[in-house]
């Protein structure tokens, strides 16, 4: 008899994680993704007020207090023209639990969970942990996922393909007419449309836009949070929006995985989304600045590398060896191969750090390169 559950043994440690785990305090991290600004100030008055009048030392609803998932409406319809019915969206903890609570509810046993490859390491993960079957599929050369890829991948035993837009850990940013084509096929095929848009609002070329802008059927579901966008990865704060029938069904899953967000992060996220906005574009003209430093530096050490036009994130094409040679030299970046076997021959650098640091990181990654 085994003594684990089958599902789990075919789970791995994050692979992200094991790579933090083997470097010393003294490194420069361009690995974590997460942004250096502190949480704006107003965004944590809001939470400390909130623990002052002594609204946060109960549970809340299931869906999250009612003024977060109002502020959640409005944001759609102020960034997307999308009409959210506040009814129809949980807070959860962080877009991790969303992702969870959205693949647990739509994927059957053995069901197919179509991923980008690379693409965000908890994809394959909570696919396997709700008994389902990742199916990863091959990138453009521009590191974006093609809707014609998606397509092909697509057979019966498929319940959902996941879009992640900007990318992690690409940055690469989906277009209006590939999020039609996506939008298409979740209503011909009656298939799940996930769309992961944790990084919505960094975006340096084109715009985000969503499959749900454009679908005739309720396929889509889409998953956010505050992490990046107003720097609050800490506060774990996170929703998910999709029609009713499909709420009530993610709902089952989150009232007893984790009864509600933490009511201190549901007020500090309210104020971050009706609050003023100011610091999220001061934030994304920083990220860009950083983005071009890295860029040319890049391509100054003569590393290809896909352009990215949102997030965070630069894979660079690198040689065999290269990441671990990095490593070796204090500078921590991911070896792509952890992102998916399409990955292998890349590393993910992130740039959620000052100019001073990619600098200095830049110049290592011009000693190691030299040396192969």
């Amino acid at each position: 008899m085994s003594k684990y559950a089958p599902r789990v043994e075919k789970m791995d440690i994050s692979g992200i994680r094991e790579v933090f785990e083997g470097a010393s305090e003294d490194d420069i991290n361009l690995g974590i993704g997460q942004p250096d600004f502190p949480t704006p100030e107003h965004i944590r008055d809001a939470a400390l007020s909130a623990v002052e009048d002594g609204v946060v030392d109960s549970y809340t609803g299931n869906k999250g207090i009612i003024g977060l998932r109002e502020g959640i409406s409005e944001k759609y319809e102020r960034d997307s023209g999308l009409s959210i019915d506040p009814d129809n969206i949980i807070a959860t903890s962080g877009a991790s639990e969303a992702l969870h609570i959205a693949i647990e509810a739509h994927v059957r046993n053995g069901g197919e969970v179509i991923i980008p490859d690379p693409g965000f390491v908890a994809y394959e993960q909570l696919a396997v942990l709700a008994g389902g079957t990742p199916k990863p599929v091959e990138l453009r050369d521009d590191l974006t996922l093609d809707p014609a890829t998606v397509e092909d991948a697509i057979t019966e035993d498929t319940d959902l393909f996941i879009v992640n837009s900007p990318a992690n850990p690409t940055g690469a940013v989906q277009t209006e007419s590939d999020m039609r084509e996506f939008a298409r096929i979740a209503d011909e095929y009656d298939v799940v449309c996930l769309l992961d848009e944790v990084y919505e609002h960094i975006v340096f070329e084109g715009e985000h836009r969503s499959p749900m802008e454009f679908a005739t059927t309720d396929n889509v579901v889409q998953v956010n949070a505050c992490s990046k966008s107003y720097s609050m990865t800490g506060w774990r704060l996170g929703w998910v929006t999709a029609s009713g029938d499909r709420i009530e069904r993610m709902l089952r899953v989150h009232q007893y995985v984790q009864a509600c967000a933490s009511a201190p992060a549901q007020y500090a996220a309210e104020a971050a989304l009706k609050g003023p906005q100011d610091p999220v574009e001061e934030m994304v003209s920083a990220f860009e600045t950083r983005r071009d430093v890295l860029l040319d530096g890049l391509d100054d050490i003569g590393l290809e590398t896909p352009r990215p036009e949102g997030a965070f994130y630069a894979m660079p094409s690198v040689p065999e060896g290269w990441t671990s040679e990095v490593l070796d030299n204090g500078v921590i970046v991911v070896p792509g191969g952890v992102f998916g076997e399409r990955g292998a021959g890349y590393a993910r650098i992130s740039y959620a750090t000052n100019v001073e640091t990619l600098k200095e990181a830049l110049e290592v990654m011009k000693s190691v390169t030299r040396s192969f």
